[in-house]
């Protein structure tokens, strides 16, 4: 019985260890598991199109990048280069282009991404700066300052969301979102990986990239506060374009700790005070998920079941698990 019991206790361990994150794409959802990732998305004719990499993370690679902060800004960069490859190859099957017109679109690709993160840094950091300087004559009080402009960048946030949910294109990608989270509550769930049982939960994940932005925002408030009373120790006065030079390369350290603070509230979810602080998180995903149908979900589900391949029968056996951020 005592053999039992142990065996027992090393399974819900091992088990609670499994990380699980994933991403919306066109016509499609990606699906992060240890050791590698799967996209499935449905083309135009209706079938289900898997595409499947190993995959092993550069912090599991050197121990020393599991290092809090560190291990944060890691698995950003990692997240990103695999979310933008798999966007891409999931527009190539969703929205199939003439041979000729393939190495055009991929200078227009590179085009739309400088205007992406110009946009980004144009709208959640210059104005934000900007207006808070022109507005209100508090430039030299380094917390005050940055609570007036995180407030501006959270409204600028919140504004963006919603006006983009309202084209068509996005609001099927905030239903792929859905099916995700959806799917991945399934799989948390313990329970058989299934259409019925994957929509009985709600599209509103704990670990939602969406959450994870807001956290980074509040974050931000702090972390750019405190790095501003340093600059301003050594200068007499903080102008507008020190401020651009100093956070934007700091973005990375913001995001380590957002990662490193968003750990601690999925750890410590019964704790009123981080549960608080994931409640907003939750609400903006009224906007970036929508419900989806069970064709999406069938999306979701092939995803995850691909990415794990023949080790998926490892984990059904109805055990708690642990999911990291998911998108």
């Amino acid at each position: 019985m005592k053999k039992r019991i142990l065996y027992h206790l090393r399974l819900v361990i091992s088990q609670s260890s499994i990380l699980v994150g994933g991403q919306a794409v066109m016509e499609g959802v990606m699906m992060r598991v240890p050791g590698a990732y799967a996209t499935a998305v449905r083309d135009p004719d209706g079938n289900i199109q898997i595409d499947r990499h190993d995959f092993k993370s550069k912090v599991d690679a050197y121990p020393f990048l599991k290092l809090p902060l560190l291990r944060g800004i890691i698995g950003l960069f990692e997240s990103l280069k695999i979310g933008y490859s798999t966007l891409q190859w999931s527009a190539e099957i969703s929205i199939p282009e003439e041979e000729a017109r393939k190495e055009t679109s991929k200078f227009v690709d590179v085009l739309l991404t400088i205007f992406s993160l110009a946009l980004a840094l144009g709208l959640f950091f210059v104005a934000p700066i900007g207006l808070t300087s022109w507005l209100f004559d508090k430039d030299q009080d380094a917390f005050i300052f940055n609570l007036i402009s995180g407030m501006f960048r959270v409204i600028f946030f919140i504004t963006y969301l919603v006006l983009i949910s309202l084209m068509k294109d996005v609001r099927r990608l905030f239903q792929y979102h859905g099916a995700e989270h959806k799917t991945v509550y399934n799989f948390e769930s313990g329970k058989e990986l299934s259409i019925s049982n994957a929509q009985q939960f709600p599209t509103q994940h704990p670990r939602c990239g969406t959450s994870f932005l807001f956290i980074i925002m509040l974050v931000a408030i702090l972390s750019f506060a405190i790095l501003d009373s340093v600059v301003l120790f050594y200068v007499e006065e903080l102008k507008i374009w020190m401020r651009l030079i100093f956070h934007i390369p700091f973005i990375p350290i913001v995001a380590g700790l957002g990662y490193e603070v968003l750990k601690l509230t999925a750890k410590h979810r019964s704790n009123i005070f981080f549960r608080a602080l994931a409640q907003p998180g939750l609400w903006l995903q009224n906007i970036t998920t929508k419900q989806p149908d069970d064709g999406q979900v069938e999306v979701a589900l092939e995803a995850l079941k691909e990415a794990f391949g023949d080790k998926l029968s490892q984990y059904s056996s109805g055990e708690t698990y642990v999911a990291e951020a998911i998108g």
